[in-house]
């Protein structure tokens, strides 16, 4: 039809390919990073109609010279967690666009554990119209296990609801290993149901036939790998291996030795969780790609690694590239060693210079996520744990780590109840049911925090997010948890009767309203609050957040109790 709107905007961007019309945008004389080819070449880049149109000498009705400066498709992240950001995504996208990100893929698996299908619509709706691309991969375990309460279930009839939805890429991380290797109905159900889509894998230190039966069932990813044998294993086997640093786990280090030329284009570069004092003062992708040319790796394997790799992997064939017909998601750089981000353009808008951006972004409605935390009287003596022996199984805390040690450790008594043990480094800690008011605690005991007083507690519990609480006295443990309800969640230290320090998290107790700015100073606030209890770790809400997360091993706890991950069972606090 000679009218089509379609074919008339065909028609324009191929007089600018050849050259016989100017194009929107011309980005000129700059050297390009051609993901294709691995190499540099100098060229001009052609943007009409939001895509590229061409790569070449060319000339545009808007100019921007980048003599001088690197051009180099916009920074995709793989995987990452949203909530544990703690900012909604409007203000995450407002701190991660000036650092280069154009295309997030994250997975709702927080706030479905609280809220369920209602939790995606809502991530759904708050990324929409964002300057940043914001797609998204169906929780595939919400709860994780079934040794743990969370607040909704997403079964497979929910997830079939979103399949093939806009912005909906596939199945996210499968994070029952056991049960899909052990072939239980119900979790390969939804592996099935996603057989047509990509589906992420989820396997801390699997290996051998366990490993061949895992990826018999579908998964194609994996972001768990902590040591170079693991990851190099996965890869063998035919894993996209997402080399991950965030903010707790820090494994790029290590990894980053597995990525040589022939095999670069099967790994790519994640955050996983990163909060908001980290995305101010490091960024967010770029900063993964300046830590991986600092370990030594070649910048444009390091730039393929945060563009085409997850671009090709998750299927989205238009970008990932700076080439004709690609979408015009650019960077302009000024140098490839440190990566300091000049100029983002989305979708052929210029829409960030110098860190500065170009509009206007809206605030967060908060709607149904406002009112997640469900929790009675909570008073000292619900923290009690009676002393049924003279060893307990403690969890240990890695800094840096979400993994966790398991130790046997002889403890402390009173009048037969358990006390904390500052000088040998061991405090109670307690997961404290908040979905249901059910009033179930599930108690324990952990090494590591470096307590000598107070408590610390907080409503980001991954994955069904309770509230974890770790104490060196039960009043104060009482009291952290009771701020926690009166903000409608959030992060709180407290000695004894006195509330220290928080940063509330309204939002489904896992995101705040506020500005990234401001979530860093309430978190600075907290840290120096914490520092006086004694703890040192440096993200030690984080490492609290992961302490009840029971498909990481070793040792975890969740509300109804301590869980051996490598058993996945229940198991006796003491022996």
């Amino acid at each position: 039809m000679p009218d089509d709107p379609k074919i008339k905007k065909l028609q324009e961007s191929l007089a600018v390919a050849r050259g016989d019309e100017p194009a929107d945008l011309a980005v000129r004389n700059g050297t390009l990073v051609n993901v294709f080819s691995g190499t540099l070449e100098r060229a001009d880049v052609a943007v009409h109609n939001g895509r590229v149109a061409g790569i070449g000498a060319y000339s545009g009705r808007i100019e921007i010279d980048a003599a001088g400066k690197f051009v180099l498709p916009g920074f995709i992240e793989g995987h990452m967690h949203i909530e544990s950001s703690m900012l909604a995504p409007p203000e995450l996208a407002r701190v991660a666009v000036p650092h280069g990100t154009t295309t997030l893929v994250a997975d709702p698996h927080e706030i479905t554990n609280v809220l369920g299908a209602e939790g995606v619509e809502y991530m759904l709706e708050s990324s929409r119209g964002l300057p940043m691309d914001f797609l998204f991969m169906l929780p595939s375990c919400v709860p994780a296990t079934h040794m743990e309460t969370a607040g909704a279930e997403f079964r497979v009839e929910d997830m079939l609801r979103f399949k093939g939805r806009p912005r909906i890429l596939g199945l996210a991380e499968m994070m029952n290993f056991p049960g899909v290797v052990g072939g239980m109905e119900e979790v390969l159900e939804k592996l099935a149901a996603f057989e047509d889509c990509v589906r992420d894998g989820h396997a801390p230190l699997l290996s051998g036939r366990n490993l061949n039966a895992y990826l018999f069932a579908g998964a194609g990813s994996d972001h768990e790998c902590t040591q170079l044998e693991e990851a190099r294993e996965k890869l063998s086997k035919g894993m996209r291996v997402m080399i991950r640093q965030g903010t707790q786990a820090r494994d790029l280090a290590t990894l980053v030795k597995l990525v040589t030329p022939s095999n670069s284009r099967r790994t790519m570069l994640v955050t996983d969780d990163r909060h908001p004092h980290e995305l101010m003062e490091w960024g967010h992708v770029d900063h993964n790609v300046r830590l991986a040319v600092r370990e030594g790796l070649d910048p444009v394997l390091a730039v393929q690694m945060a563009t085409i790799n997850p671009a090709e992997y998750f299927r989205l064939r238009d970008r990932g590239a700076v080439a004709p017909g690609f979408a015009a998601d650019l960077l302009i750089v000024d140098d490839l060693r440190e990566f300091p981000v000049d100029t983002v353009i989305k979708n052929g808008e210029v829409v960030c210079t110098r860190g500065r951006l170009q509009r206007d972004l809206p605030k967060t409605e908060l709607g149904r996520a406002g009112d997640t935390v469900h929790v009675g009287e909570v008073t000292a003596d619900r923290f009690g744990i009676e002393a049924k022996g003279a060893t307990a199984r403690v969890i240990r805390v890695i800094e840096g780590r979400i993994l966790t040690g398991m130790e046997r450790v002889a403890v402390k008594s009173k009048n037969g109840d358990v006390l904390a043990d500052p000088e040998s480094d061991v405090v109670k800690l307690a997961v404290v049911e908040r979905h249901r008011k059910s009033g179930r605690i599930g108690k324990g005991l952990v090494s590591g925090l470096g307590l000598k007083s107070g408590a610390l507690a907080s409503s980001v519990a991954h994955d069904s997010h309770n509230i974890v609480v770790a104490g060196v006295d039960d009043r104060a443990m009482a009291t952290a948890v009771r701020a926690i309800r009166e903000m409608g969640g959030g992060l709180a230290a407290a000695s004894e009767d006195r509330v220290l320090a928080t940063v509330p998290l309204p939002v489904a107790g896992l995101m705040s309203l506020e500005s990234a700015a401001a979530v860093a100073k309430q978190r600075a606030s907290l840290i120096q609050a914490v520092r006086v209890l004694g703890c040192a770790l440096e993200d030690p809400f984080m490492a609290l957040s992961f302490l009840a997360l029971p498909v990481i091993p070793e040792l975890k706890l969740t509300d109804r109790g301590l869980v051996d991950v490598n058993a996945f069972s229940v198991v006796p606090l003491f022996d």
